[in-house]
């Protein structure tokens, strides 16, 4: 698997696995970190990776 593939598999895995907790993960209560905010965060990283390696794809194949 090439690394800009590697980046959108993590990215698309790691953003539904942060939208899933934005969604859900509300009514959970965890004593030091808020679920939705975590689910927030992973969403950012997902989106990034997803770019990195839509980045990575484009210029590859440039």
């Amino acid at each position: 698997m090439s690394r800009a593939r590697g980046n959108l598999v993590e990215g698309l895995v790691t953003f539904v696995t942060g939208l899933g907790l934005w969604l859900f993960g509300g009514d959970v209560e965890v004593p030091v970190v808020t679920l939705t905010k975590v689910g927030v965060v992973m969403m950012c990283v997902g989106g990034v990776l997803v770019v990195t390696g839509l980045w990575q794809a484009a210029r590859r194949g440039a």
